[in-house]
């Protein structure tokens, strides 16, 4: 899936807060290796490495494009580095003190099993973070699905969202990570963001939720879509003096993995 990284960019400051959110209950001091899957542009990749200046710290993303724009970040701490990967074949190497997540996994089906995976092979001592959003039942995801199973665009788009089994719930994830042998703490957050703007929902959603859809679509049939998904999320969504409020849930799940027993 292509991806667009001066769209994604559009309300990097709400976007950002949950990073800051996940990686702050991360107690680790001195990891030698820290990583960052699903970095995108980088700026928060960078946030880890100057948390950590001592470390090696390598941001993954599938998405050339984002990757082309984290390598030409300006004044970029030196112990910093990207690359392009796809998370279904990482797995931490040797000295990996830290492996951070942040809305990456909900792209991924069957992730569950990747972090029983991970688990097994990270270190003692180290620790795994992740975060992944919970809106899934939002309206502004309940219309892009219903629009996309309307009788109108259900031949063209049948089958392109995940919604039910994109993500656990914060319990879900607590138990997979106690049961893998991490000392693991998971909660979740909803965020009421004021977005600013003309359309700003679909602003929004246009930097991911609706990628696969712009992407299984053609040049003339997006607009056409878009213009009744942005009617009905003016609806659902109202533009108020302040601006536009848009909650939006957010799970997060933080595990070290326990010492052996003295």
């Amino acid at each position: 899936m292509r991806w667009d990284p001066a769209q994604y960019a559009l309300f990097s400051d709400h976007r950002s807060r949950p990073f800051f959110d996940l990686v702050g209950r991360i107690g680790h001091a001195t990891p030698a290796k820290v990583v960052d899957l699903g970095c995108g542009p980088g700026e928060l990749t960078a946030v880890l490495a100057r948390r950590w200046p001592d470390a090696e710290v390598l941001g993954i993303d599938s998405s050339p494009h984002m990757i082309e724009r984290a390598k030409a970040l300006e004044d970029a701490p030196p112990n910093l580095a990207f690359t392009v990967g796809d998370v279904g074949d990482y797995s931490p190497e040797p000295g990996t003190g830290v492996v951070v997540s942040n809305a990456l996994l909900q792209w991924v089906p069957g992730h569950q099993k990747m972090i029983q995976s991970w688990t097994q092979v990270l270190e003692p001592g180290a620790w795994l973070a992740l975060q992944v959003p919970g809106n899934f039942r939002s309206p502004s995801h309940a219309l892009m699905r219903g629009l996309a199973e309307s009788e109108r665009w259900a031949p063209r788009l049948a089958g392109v969202l995940r919604h039910d089994d994109a993500v656990s719930e914060p319990g879900d994830y607590l138990r997979l990570m106690r049961a893998a042998g991490l000392e693991a703490d998971a909660w979740e957050t909803t965020y009421q963001h004021v977005l600013q703007g003309s359309d700003p929902v679909l602003e929004w959603v246009r930097g991911t939720g609706l990628r696969p859809v712009l992407e299984a679509l053609s040049a003339a049939e997006a607009p056409e879509f878009e213009a009744r998904y942005s009617a009905l999320l003016s609806e659902a969504y109202p533009s108020e003096p302040e601006g536009t409020l848009f909650p939006f849930r957010r799970i997060f799940a933080v595990g070290c993995k326990a010492l052996p027993a003295a």
